[in-house]
């Protein structure tokens, strides 16, 4: 653990020299979103940049299942006991409440701005970083392989495909596929 801060650190001392002044930092419901959000702020922080946190709303019928989740498959939602929604508009409320409490573990106040879109994720992501003329996407990577890749796509993969700007990819590994 102390090797991976070590290399952090110091990608961290090396960014600084470089002037972006916008970082989108997208998350989805993954238990792993709050590390992503974390490492992103402190990316944003290291150069003074301002913060946006996006959430995708994807198709909502994914939604309208707690076993069910567009990101991670079944039985995703039911530990984090966050959506159950009859509407649209309480699906994007739901997605506003869980940007406001990232914001808040985050600590950053009023100087974080949040957004909830809505669509396929990754074109979305694309659409909002350029809508917002950030310089910088953060985001994690799930590292599927197999069919659940050919299933569900990559959507790093798709940002990294349809845009021109920088990507600052966190891979991510749940505790479920470690054991």
């Amino acid at each position: 653990m102390q090797k991976q801060n070590h290399y952090w650190n110091k990608l961290i001392f090396n960014l600084k020299s470089f002037t972006m002044k916008k970082v989108l930092i997208a998350i989805d419901y993954n238990p792993t979103a709050q590390h992503i959000a974390k490492k992103g702020y402190e990316l944003a922080r290291s150069m003074n940049a301002q913060i946006i946190l996006l959430h995708v709303v994807a198709d909502y019928t994914y939604y309208s299942a707690l076993d069910y989740s567009p990101i991670m498959g079944f039985d995703s939602f039911s530990n984090l006991g966050i959506l159950q929604t009859d509407t649209v508009t309480e699906l994007q409320r739901a997605a506003q409440d869980y940007l406001d409490k990232t914001k808040q573990y985050l600590g950053g106040g009023d100087s974080i701005q949040t957004l909830v879109k809505d669509g396929d994720s990754g074109q979305a992501i694309v659409d909002a970083a350029k809508e917002l003329d950030v310089d910088v996407i953060v985001m994690g990577s799930h590292s599927r392989r197999g069919l659940e890749k050919i299933l569900m796509g990559s959507v790093a993969e798709k940002v990294l495909r349809n845009s021109s700007l920088p990507l600052f990819i966190i891979p991510v590994v749940e505790k479920e596929k470690k054991q």
